[in-house]
């Protein structure tokens, strides 16, 4: 692990994948999420994803998405890398996004496994390359089957990395053996799509995360990524446990973009915690389980 703490990923070692800010309205508050952008860069990110599925993508119109890329890029270009959620499960339609996306300045692509069609695994490849054959940047494959649908099978990785452009995996599929056959086969670069899961996957050769409870302890998985990095297995693993009680307050109550938005309003990170239908803002219950893991991790939130 100490000889990959020397590396320069291309994505980065520790990638939050960003809330969309939104008014009291429901519009994309451009200029938050700049601000939220550049904290997070601040606060040790050196990847962000924008507009990922913590970004409400599905339910931002193509201008918001383009929008966001812009503000973000102009935010922290060139001080961390800015990966494009670009993709949907329509071919044609996720090449014209991530070509504007492009255009814009980012540093590379977020490809989904194409959900809700359920293609066979020939078919996943074939929307995965042509995503990357349509746009001259660098691919991250997302893994997600518990959104997808679908699982990329392990042969189809291995078939996917022997494209140039594709270089990393966002694996979220909570399956540690079939993530190694990945990590001992392929040049991917593999990120934890889990938060909780980000210690195993680094010891068997992870490079680092894709977070969404890092919106919220950015120093703490910086420092977890960075002793995993260095070798330091004891410091990685009090960390870890002292993250634990953080990730089940933003993973295992409600939806993760809600919880975020939740908990980096009483941080005063953002003004309010809107969210766009069918997401809801959390019940008091909610709430509440929220709060008590927090409490649990030492927080005393005034809310």
């Amino acid at each position: 692990m100490s000889e990959s703490s020397s590396r320069e990923y291309t994505f980065g070692s520790l990638v939050t994948a960003m809330v969309t800010p939104f008014n009291e309205k429901g519009d994309v508050d451009y200029e938050v999420a700049g601000k939220l952008a550049l904290k997070l860069v601040e606060d040790g990110c050196d990847g962000l994803v924008v507009t990922g599925t913590t970004g409400e993508t599905s339910t931002l119109l193509d201008e918001e998405n383009l929008g966001m890329f812009r503000a973000v890029v102009d935010a922290v270009g060139g001080r961390a890398k800015v990966i494009a959620g670009s993709t949907t499960n329509d071919t044609r339609h996720s090449i014209r996004l991530s070509q504007e996306a492009a255009k814009l300045g980012v540093d590379g692509l977020l490809v989904t496994a194409p959900y809700y069609n359920k293609p066979s695994q020939a078919g996943v490849q074939a929307h995965i390359e042509a995503i990357a054959n349509a746009v001259d940047l660098p691919v991250m494959v997302y893994d997600i089957p518990g959104r997808a649908g679908i699982r990329i099978e392990t042969e189809t990785l291995y078939r996917l990395a022997e494209h140039p452009r594709i270089v990393a995996l966002k694996d979220a599929k909570a399956d540690y053996q079939e993530t190694t056959r990945v990590l001992a086969n392929t040049d991917l670069d593999v990120y934890s799509g889990d938060d909780s899961l980000t210690l195993p996957l680094m010891a068997a050769g992870a490079v680092g995360l894709v977070s969404v409870s890092a919106h919220v302890a950015t120093a703490q998985y910086r420092a977890l990524v960075d002793a995993m990095h260095a070798g330091d297995l004891a410091t990685a693993r009090r960390l870890h446990f002292e993250l634990d009680p953080v990730q089940r307050a933003v993973m295992t109550h409600i939806q993760g973009a809600v919880a975020s938005k939740l908990i980096l309003k009483w941080q005063s990170v953002l003004p309010n915690s809107v969210v766009r239908l069918p997401l809801v803002e959390p019940s008091d219950a909610e709430i509440a389980l929220i709060r008590a893991d927090l409490e649990e991790a030492g927080w005393n939130l005034e809310v």
